[in-house]
């Protein structure tokens, strides 16, 4: 029996395709969609059970609504839906186009929006149902070299807590929002960026696999919660570097030289590794894991 519909955003690589498989691996009729729509149709085959695809750019707010209404038709209900789509560019803001802060915004915030409340239009007249929404380790601290990725990931947690409080004061207790903050992650978003220093930080932790984080992704669709920082240490430190702007402000650059060391020998060992490089050029063309 069918746990719901599931639409995933983002879907036709990285994590969104690893999520996409978890969830039909709990038994979700799984909506997969992707700016890609070929790449969405070929998750779809992969995870089965009914899964079904469709082409979606999340900047669209006219098509959001469109397919949690297809999500409905097709798979009896919306249980789920989760905002794995982002973007992530690099450098001081203020060298930055206009079009790059602006696509950043677009798609990061208004795209999660737009999911946000097609999926809430449906889940509250239903009285249940889960948005999980994809943030990063961003959205909890500041983050020298990705300032304006920092300032959507800030307004998305900004956004999911403040929706949380809005349900629970309009009484509807079965109906979650959930915010995943993930720390850097061998994706897509990261590949090209081993070189970048303004990406350094990203690289200053733990560099987590796509499955890790679905994992967690599915640990939380169980058994929902508002945030989850993966890993839960590193969303501790966020946070208490976040509590002080003056002490971030005298600590930061020490702790981007290290970054910077850290992305260093991350490259080295990422391109000593055969198997991650073969992995990174699979998904750069679409092609699912072996």
């Amino acid at each position: 029996m069918t746990r719901g519909g599931a639409l995933v955003t983002g879907a036709g690589g990285g994590l969104g395709r690893e999520v996409a498989l978890r969830l039909g691996a709990l038994g979700h009729t799984v909506h997969v969609t992707d700016v890609d729509q070929a790449l969405a149709e070929a998750v779809a085959e992969e995870v089965g059970n009914g899964a079904f695809a469709s082409g979606y750019d999340v900047r669209d707010a006219d098509a959001a609504p469109e397919l949690a209404a297809r999500t409905v038709r097709q798979a009896g209900s919306l249980a789920l839906w989760v905002n794995n789509a982002g973007v992530l560019f690099t450098g001081p803001m203020w060298e930055q186009s206009a079009q790059t802060r602006q696509l950043m915004f677009d798609v990061n915030v208004l795209g999660t929006t737009h999911g946000m409340a097609a999926a809430l239009g449906v889940m509250t007249k239903a009285g249940r149902g889960h948005v999980v929404n994809i943030v990063s380790l961003a959205g909890l601290s500041a983050v020298p070299g990705e300032a304006v990725y920092a300032g959507t990931k800030h307004a998305v947690m900004g956004l999911s807590v403040s929706t949380m409080l809005d349900l629970r004061i309009a009484g509807l207790r079965d109906v979650h929002v959930s915010c995943i903050c993930p720390d850097g992650m061998w994706t897509p978003m990261l590949y090209d960026k081993l070189d970048d220093p303004c990406a350094s930080m990203s690289f200053s932790g733990v560099l987590l696999e796509p499955g890790d984080v679905a994992d967690v992704v599915a640990r939380v669709v169980r058994r929902p919660r508002p945030v989850t920082a993966v890993p839960r240490w590193r969303g501790s430190m966020a946070r208490a570097f976040d509590l002080s702007p003056r002490l971030t402000l005298l600590g930061g650059p020490l702790v981007v030289k290290g970054a910077v060391k850290q992305q260093r020998r991350m490259r080295r060992r990422l391109l000593d590794d055969p198997a991650r490089v073969a992995a990174a050029l699979r998904m750069r063309r679409g092609a699912p894991d072996a």
